[in-house]
């Protein structure tokens, strides 16, 4: 059995007091009446209880008596002995025949020396009658960052002599009420912990005091033991959901968990600062917290330090203070104020004037007057948190009750104590969620763009503090540079889903999706231009209208406004606080010895397996806690190998959870003997091996630097170039940065110098901030669409519509009147007939005038556009040949192509500033030289079909293979918010990479989750709100739909994962299975509920590819056959390769699809064009083949109603593009022939029938979505 519970609760138990020498002369000097007053004493160490309290060298020693308990613990609790031997002794071992303690073991992180004072910050007294019991809680910190807990209670123990004249102990007590005047001492004890339990230690600490307070003296220390020996046996609880509970008499003691590994236990009342201070003052304080300002609080009472400083920094999770931490500073160390590094620390309230007056530039804050001031003697400057996040702050704060007797009101009493502490109880959990809601909103708020300025390792601070508005940029100025901010850059670098990421995804807007998904440069849209001139109250809002598919302008996406008022009911309040769950533990064992603390903990195992078998099969995240549990009591049974079986079946259930460190240091601890059974059990084998594995993984440290970006000092080749503009933000498609260096370096050496450069990037820069200070009226945004923006304005020119600047949005152009400012319409894109350069006469001179022909009118729109002439016919051209690619193949990635070549064009024009300039930009011109060097024509039939494209690998720097289509319907989880309960689209491109898109809009939910490094290779949905995912490195992965996490693997495959299927079942009682295959012929039956292998089988193959599973059987496509098997794995039939036409024999099989209805089974090979028809009940040959016209292999095929749609390469206009081939079941016809992918067809899937979805491999990187007919 191991000695110390790993997640104890305990970590030591330390009673503080005055020296029995001091308080001899006390009551001697009180009782000869020479004093009425009582100095402060030194209080001092007089006890420590450290875990273990029981090990079986008690056992074999034979202590088997609560007698022999209170002795064997000698050896781990120390008792002051001689006050003539300083405390520091502890640490050294002289050899003294009189030593100062007893034999112990301190853990390393507990200061003996300094804790007294902390438990006695204002210092110990004795007095004349006995005082209230008072609680405080301290926070440890070791170099390392890492913090330790600690709840004290003081309260007051009657002193006096022994009648008998036997030296005085302050612990054990005997009165002579005759003799002795009555004199009380305070005794502090203080339970230290790692885990920030404060209202669950007090409430034990309370259950102690009531023993205490009714035991005789000489009891005092064998209860203190008692105690802290019972809380030793009480584990932290994992992460999630599950709560433990465990029996203190006379109260039920709860243990709240964390919500997940990075966030922190929550286990105090976060309302507290909103009762000592207005909200305004707490975003003042937070400011400071964010800023690294040197911040002291102040309060007479000393528990409020402790819980307002907790709180305050919990509000800013998941941002982290990273800086010195002491809520409590006693008297004698306040000089600690004088540290010039930033901290946060706390002491009394009457050395306010004092600490003030000691150094500048300090934060005070007085909690028992709710004030907030400077030590300088200038006023308070702490700058404004961004007015939008601040009102939607207060906004929400306006919605939430903090006062609990405002509920009681409606409330029966109660008589049950723990009844009352339960409701009590429940409703602070729901107030601290709201708390936590409502401050990660604002610190969302505040950091929400920072994503978009973050380039590969580099942060623009500069240009993201300009994309500020003016008044909340002081805050940025301060909060970027510190190490709060650099920590949280680095999470974002990483792309860690943590608490800010969860929220800042459910909160996104529709228009912002949009905005990531079609890298638009950076320009205010009307509707954020009308928002900024417009009430504070109406600048937030959330897009909630999402368009179908039949919308000819489906990358238009509404968003609706919504004041900040509306937003209380709508947004924050609305995200659910997770059901609860409890575990009991057993009463604790007495007497406390080993046989019976081993029986409290086979107890708990026992009750913990009863849990297990209860757990409902949709409750997989509260099985993995039990697994948890269990795992660590058999550890402490020394029952290794089944602690591990615990730890592996949690691994398979919620990796999220799994204790990495704690399960290497179990492997490391097996002995011989069960090494060797553990090779003789598979699965545990496999499961030690991969701990193993990914610990020597672990140990490779990533690189999460991140730098500011800065201009380039020396001479750039192509590979540097790509690398620098991409850092900057500006482009990160390598193609259009390739024809942007070609444009730079034209008629000069292939590099480009640091000026260049500097010129290029700061007038893209200047453009920038320009078009963000341009303020249409009105008049003028009424005429456009709430997502255009106004990306080049020319100078005031003459047109033949008047006077004014023309000016170019991603749709159209339009004149801006001078004078009182007007719109004209000059064209949109789309009607462009003709775009030509022409002259105007002037006098004697001629002006080069640009006329633009429309559709819509029969008049041509000429503007005098003198030296701006030539730029502004390439830019023209460029929009209007990219509106037609994007019209044509429904894509309008095309169109925010065209407009990223178009402003750089500007740039380059602006940086060189020469005669070459024009002709550089031309370089850029890549869709108008598109349009006469490759014809780009759609087959009427690919137009008709087409509906619309996206683009998975927006954001990347090349496209990405599409390899796995899946979609998943709505309605998954109704809870969910922000468009949770969508339909959604999966998509599996290169490297374990997943995009997630909301199908109702086709806007980018997720832009990625990673699962693993390796190609997927199949996907699979269910109902649990999990997606399945094969990979090529063995594994299954499991994603969850709600969290959209993956905290769970299936790694039972010894090969790659190469097709999933799930059998359907209509009774409803009966257990859901699914199929998976790998590529070595092994086929696994899993119970989708447990994740448990129900059944495992090999099939003799080269290559297994793909499976599926009609009324009852398995078909199985291995390459050079198709098998039928059994579901217990007996083969059945073999259906093996058709001969070729002329005697060339075929290529393996690809992909295959069951008529069972129709009695036919259909076949293609990847390298030929052909489909092959076969009768079900004769598999000898096929009866018909389909030939597909200009088809060199294909590569999928889905049944879509009465059609097969066929996903192939083949050639198209003399070139090898992707295609689809409709065919029809019935007249075994090709219905239909689309082309709309630069490269192969790699994946299809159905949404429902009514449209088909195409993915294609990395040189094109789309998916198309196709109508159904």
């Amino acid at each position: 059995m191991a000695d110390i519970l790993p997640t104890s609760l305990l970590e030591a138990c330390v009673v503080i007091g005055a020296s029995n020498e001091k308080l001899k002369e006390v009551l001697q000097v009180h009782q000869h009446g020479r004093s009425d007053d009582f100095t402060l004493l030194d209080p001092e160490v007089l006890q420590v209880h450290v875990p273990p309290f029981v090990t079986k060298e008690d056992l074999l020693s034979g202590s088997q008596t609560l007698s022999n308990f209170n002795r064997t613990q000698r050896r781990r609790s120390f008792i002051k002995k001689k006050r003539e031997k300083p405390v520091a002794a502890l640490e050294r071992n002289n050899g003294n025949n009189d030593p100062v303690t007893e034999d112990i073991s301190v853990p390393k992180d507990i200061d003996l020396i300094g804790l007294p004072q902390l438990c006695f910050p204002g210092g110990l007294q004795v007095v004349n009658e006995s005082k209230a019991d008072h609680f405080h809680f301290l926070v440890f910190t070791d170099v390392f960052g890492n913090r330790t807990y600690g709840v004290v209670v003081q309260y007051y123990k009657p002193v006096q002599f022994p009648e008998d004249g036997s030296r005085y102990q302050n612990v054990h007590v005997h009165w002579n009420l005759a003799k002795a005047p009555r004199l009380y001492a305070a005794v502090g004890i203080c339970v230290i912990s790692k885990y920030a339990y404060y209202n669950a230690l007090k409430d034990c600490l309370s259950c102690l005091l009531l023993q205490l307070k009714s035991c005789r003296g000489t009891d005092f220390e064998d209860r203190v033991k008692e105690f802290a020996a019972n809380v030793a046996l009480v584990p932290s609880p994992p992460p999630g959901q599950l709560h433990l509970v465990f029996n203190m008499k006379p109260l039920q003691i709860v243990l709240p968990s964390r919500e997940d590994l990075d966030s922190p236990v929550v286990d105090l009342d976060l309302h507290l600062p909103f009762l000592c201070f207005k909200p305004k003052q707490v975003l003042q304080i937070m400011t400071c917290i964010l800023t690294e300002q040197r911040i002291v609080l102040f309060s007479s009472d000393w528990a409020l330090l402790t819980l307002i400083a907790e709180s305050l920094v919990l509000f800013i999770h998941p941002l982290q203070w990273q800086h010195t931490f002491v809520p409590i500073l006693s008297r004698q160390m306040l000089d600690f104020v004088m540290a010039p590094t930033s901290f946060l620390m706390g002491c009394h309230v009457n050395h306010f004037d004092e600490v003030a007056a000691e150094t500048d530039d300090l934060i005070l804050i007085n909690i028992d007057n709710g004030s907030i001031s400077s030590s300088s003697s200038r006023e308070l400057d702490i700058p404004d948190v961004p007015l939008g996040a601040a009102e939607c702050f207060m906004s929400r704060l306006k919605g939430v009750q903090m006062h609990y007797d405002l509920k009681l009101s409606r409330l029966g009493s109660s008589t049950e104590l723990n009844d009352l502490r339960m409701q009590r109880r429940q409703w602070q959990q729901r107030l601290n969620w709201q708390i936590q809601q409502i401050t990660l909103e604002l610190i969302v708020n505040i950091f929400r763009e920072v994503n978009d300025h973050l380039n590969y390792r580099v942060f623009n601070s500069e240009e993201f503090q300009k994309s500020r508005e003016p008044a909340d940029q002081p805050f940025y100025k301060k909060v970027l540079e510190t190490h709060i901010f650099h920590s949280f850059l680095k999470a974002r670098l990483n792309r860690k889903m943590d608490a800010f990421t969860r929220m800042e995804l459910s909160t996104r807007s529709e228009a912002h999706r949009v905005k990531l998904m079609l890298e638009s440069p950076r320009r205010p849209t009307m509707q954020e231009m009308a928002l900024k001139y417009s009430s504070p109250e109406n600048r937030c809002f959330k897009g909630i209208s999402m368009p179908d598919l039949a919308d000819q302008r489906i990358h238009d996406f509404p968003v609706r406004k919504s004041s900040l008022k509306k937003l209380e009911s709508e947004t924050a309040l609305k995200i659910p606080l997770n059901p609860i769950k409890t575990f009991k533990l057993p009463d604790f064992p007495s007497p406390l010895v080993y046989h019976h603390v081993q029986s409290y903990y086979t107890e708990c195992i026992v009750l913990l397996s009863k849990a297990v078998s209860c757990v409902p099969p949709e409750s997989s995240a509260l099985l993995a806690r039990y697994y948890y549990l269990r795992g660590v009591m058999n550890m402490m049974l020394g029952k290794r190998l089944d602690a591990l079986s615990d730890f592996q079946n949690l691994y398979k259930t919620d990796i999220g959870i799994f204790p990495a460190d704690l399960v290497k240091k179990l492997v490391d601890s097996l002995a011989q003997e069960e090494w060797l059974q553990a090779e003789k059990r598979s699965e545990l084998k496999r499961f030690i091996s991969k701990v193993k594995k990914d610990n020597e993984t672990g140990l490779v440290k990533s690189d999460d630097h991140v730098k500011n970006f800065a201009l380039p000092k020396k001479h750039m080749q192509l590979e540097d170039f790509v690398k620098q503009i991409q850092e900057s933000g500006i482009v990160k498609d390598i193609g259009t940065i390739h024809r942007l260096f070609d444009a730079l370096t034209v008629g000069q050496q292939k590099q480009i110098d640091p000026e260049t450069f500097k010129v290029f990037y700061t007038f893209w820069k200047e453009t920038e901030a320009e078009a963000q200070d341009v303020h249409l009226p009105a008049e003028v945004i009424e005429h456009l669409d709430k997502n255009e923006s106004v990306y080049k304005l020319s100078c005031s020119v003459k047109t033949n519509h008047g006077v004014g600047k023309i000016a170019m949005t991603q749709r159209r152009l339009f004149l801006l009147t001078e004078g009182r400012p007007g719109y004209i319409e000059i064209t949109a894109f789309r009607d462009i007939e003709e775009v030509k350069m022409s002259s105007a006469a002037f006098l004697l001179l001629r002006i080069p005038s640009l006329k633009i022909k429309t559709t819509l009118r029969k008049e041509m729109f000429e503007a005098n556009l003198k030296s701006e002439c030539d730029l502004w016919l390439l830019m023209v051209k460029e929009m209007w040949a990219g509106k037609k690619m994007s019209d044509d193949h429904k894509d309008p990635q095309y169109m925010q192509q065209a407009l990223t070549n178009v402003l750089l064009m500007d740039a380059v024009v602006g940086c060189l500033q020469s005669q070459k300039a024009i002709y550089a930009a031309t370089k850029l011109a890549f869709f108008d030289k598109m349009k006469y060097e490759v014809p780009m024509m759609v087959p009427k039939t690919t137009s008709e079909t087409l509906k619309h494209k996206i683009n998975p690998s927006a954001g990347q720097t090349a496209p990405q293979a599409v390899d796995v289509l899946l979609y998943t319907p709505g309605h998954l989880n109704i809870s969910e918010v922000g468009g949770g309960a969508n339909p959604k689209l999966w998509c599996a491109l290169s490297d374990g990479k997943v995009v997630v898109f909301d199908a109702a809009s086709w806007s980018m939910q997720q832009n990625c989750i990673q699962v693993g490094t390796s190609k997927l290779n199949c996907m699979l949905g269910l109902e649990q709100n999990q997606v399945w995912i094969g990979s090529q490195d063995c594994t299954i992965y499991i994603i969850n739909t709600v969290s959209m996490s993956c905290n769970k693997q299936l790694t039972d495959h010894r090969s790659e994962v190469t097709d999933m299927v799930i059998e359907d079942s209509n009774d409803k009682f009966s257990q859901i299975q699914a199929y998976s295959c790998s590529a070595d012929g092994t086929i696994i039956t899993w119970d989708v509920f447990t994740l448990k292998v129900k059944n495992q089988f090999h099939v003799e193959c080269q290559r297994l590819t793909s499976l599926k599973l009609f009324r009852g059987t398995l078909w199985c496509c291995a390459g050079e056959c198709i098998m039928e098997l059994r579901k217990n794995g007996m083969p059945y039939r073999r259906m093996l390769l058709p001969d070729h036409p002329g005697g060339i024999a075929a290529a393996g099989f690809s992909c295959f699809q069951l008529f069972i209805e129709r009695d036919q089974l259909w076949t293609a090979s990847a390298e030929c064009g052909e489909l092959c028809i076969w009768h079900v009940k004769d598999l000898s040959k096929p009866f018909h083949r389909i030939q597909l016209q200009d088809c060199t292999g294909v590569s999928c095929m889905i049944k879509v109603k009465n059609q097969i749609w066929v996903g192939s390469r083949g050639k198209s206009q003399g070139k090898l593009r992707g295609k689809i081939y409709v065919v029809d079941i019935e007249k075994h016809s090709v219905e239909k022939e689309l082309v709309a992918h630069s490269a192969a067809v790699q994946a299809l899937c159905s949404v429902e029938d009514r449209y088909v979805l195409s993915g294609s491999s990395c040189e094109d990187g789309k998916v198309a979505i196709w109508k159904v007919e």
